[in-house]
């Protein structure tokens, strides 16, 4: 089995599992080409800069001190075989396991409903402008595909929206959070959009744009969605727990 590539690692966090402390493997590969990606260096699946067996040492040395991992990216599931197999040898130590996901492979997110406790899937935008966003025809279906799936297993899930104001709208995100709530979703995100790799014409280091326009946006542009008060209390209404990642 080809061992697992992983491209960075976060040693410490209390946010990206929620109730737990919690280190984080973002791993190589992604099969999308989304225009804000803040880690368009994981795109390629390339030899990661961790080695694997390494950070699973350091993770032995992290029992009783941490309690969860966090498989990112990237998109975690890309590596298939690969990141089962190292979520199981994790899991046996006796961390939680959490997955932040695209939901493109909901085949593969079968395949760990028995090891993974929590889910953090990204619902990017509405079907109209999800191929617009993420470079691929399939990937609105698929994640729906997933977040139907993950929905019915019960287990631990957000569902979270970056509000890129060229790709998601007021009205977008009302539709996306209806959506969510009526597939039976309780703990929904927005998320502020931070322009990591802005520019007017994407000659930049961003190789995930593929040349297309990505316009600049200011700073009122992205925070229009957590400073309209209807639109907080619309979707607040929806769902058990709603966070406004407006930081």
């Amino acid at each position: 089995m080809k061992q697992i590539q992983i491209g960075g690692l976060v040693s410490f966090t209390t946010i990206d599992y929620p109730g737990k402390l919690a280190a984080v493997l973002f791993l190589c590969g992604c099969p999308l080409k989304c225009a804000y990606c803040s880690n368009p260096h994981l795109i390629p699946v390339g030899e990661g800069e961790y080695d694997p067996d390494k950070v699973f040492e350091w993770l032995q040395n992290r029992v009783g001190k941490l309690e969860a991992v966090v498989f990112s990216g990237g998109e975690a599931l890309m590596q298939s075989d690969a990141t089962i197999d190292y979520m199981r040898r994790v899991r046996d130590l006796g961390f939680a396991i959490g997955l932040h996901t695209n939901g493109f492979y909901p085949d593969l997110l079968k395949k760990v409903s028995d090891i993974v406790d929590w889910v953090g899937l990204d619902f990017k935008s509405t079907r109209a402008r999800y191929r617009n966003l993420t470079g691929v025809d399939v990937a609105y279906d698929r994640m729906i595909e997933s977040l139907k799936y993950w929905v019915s297993t019960g287990r631990g899930l957000e569902v979270r929206t970056t509000c890129d104001p060229e790709y998601v709208s007021k009205n977008d995100l009302s539709e996306i959070a209806q959506i969510c709530a009526d597939m039976g979703v309780k703990n929904f995100a927005v998320q502020k959009y931070t322009p990591y790799h802005e520019c007017e014409k994407c000659e930049c280091h961003n190789a995930s744009h593929d040349g297309a326009t990505h316009v600049q946006t200011s700073e009122s542009d992205r925070m229009q969605f957590f400073v309209d008060p209807d639109l907080r209390q619309k979707i607040d209404a929806l769902f058990d727990s709603v966070i406004w990642r407006d930081k």
